[in-house]
């Protein structure tokens, strides 16, 4: 139960930072719905993409997994802040497992991204023009969504966390994770099918962590059937696992370096 207390007051903690910063809210909510509407009506009504049905329903997941992106970047710019402030130490002091602290810091960034997410699907499902098709059902269609951004968000952290534990600037952080994730995010179907694509482009869409969480949104929220999809079951396995091991070596690296 102590351990439990710890990680409730670090997230309560970090949420706290998060909705004081005003800035950072509405540009984690607003950006991707701008890039939603622009994106959407000119893409579909400019360059009418190919064997595509309704291309700004088809775009609503990618601007999902993009709410993961942003979250996971403030949880770990939130970890430069307390690490070069010295709270890290502090924290670490506590009689809990340091894994136990930076669990507690991360589902912060789990809960924000989460929560963007439902804002982000809620808004999208009230636009007359984005049709839904709820492959599984509205429940399990939302829930299997969630549990992609959950995933997402945990792998995300955990690279996050092996990044800043190598780097030791947060502008230079923020540059490199612009330069990992925004490739990810582009190469992952959130923005055009992977199979239009050249072969060696495939190839770079099957190996990035980013389409699986794309894949199994676009499969809940988008399609019509399994047609032409990875599959959940293949989805939620590789995300499992991407995020166990890759937070699991983030925070064994952070740890490490603070002994």
């Amino acid at each position: 139960m102590r351990e439990l207390d710890a990680i409730a007051a670090l997230v309560v903690r970090d949420l706290r930072g998060f909705f004081r910063s005003r800035s950072q809210l509405y540009s984690s909510v607003f950006f991707p719905l701008m890039l939603l509407a622009i994106l959407g009506a000119g893409v579909q009504d400019g360059l009418d993409p190919r064997n595509i049905d309704d291309y700004v329903t088809f775009l609503t997941p990618g601007m999902i997994v993009m709410t993961a992106l942003f979250s996971s970047t403030f949880s770990s710019a939130t970890y430069y802040q307390d690490r070069d402030s010295g709270i890290l130490r502090v924290l670490f002091a506590a009689p809990h497992s340091q894994r136990v602290i930076l669990l507690g810091k991360t589902l912060s960034s789990v809960v924000i991204g989460v929560a963007q997410a439902l804002i982000v699907l809620g808004v999208a499902a009230a636009i007359p023009a984005i049709h839904f098709h709820w492959q599984y059902g509205v429940v399990r269609s939302v829930a299997l969504t969630v549990l992609g951004v959950v995933l997402l968000n945990l792998f995300l952290s955990g690279l996050g966390q092996l990044l800043a534990s190598r780097i030791r600037s947060m502008q230079g952080f923020h540059l490199v994770m612009n330069l990992v994730l925004f490739p990810f995010l582009f190469f992952s179907g959130a923005f055009f099918p992977l199979d239009q694509l050249p072969i060696w482009l495939k190839i770079l869409g099957r190996i990035n962590p980013l389409s699986y969480g794309v894949d199994l949104i676009q499969a809940s929220l988008y399609a019509r059937d399994s047609g032409g999809y990875l599959g959940v079951p293949v989805d939620l396995a590789v995300l499992t696992v991407l995020a166990a091991a890759v937070f699991y070596l983030g925070t064994s690296r952070s740890v490490s370096l603070e002994r």
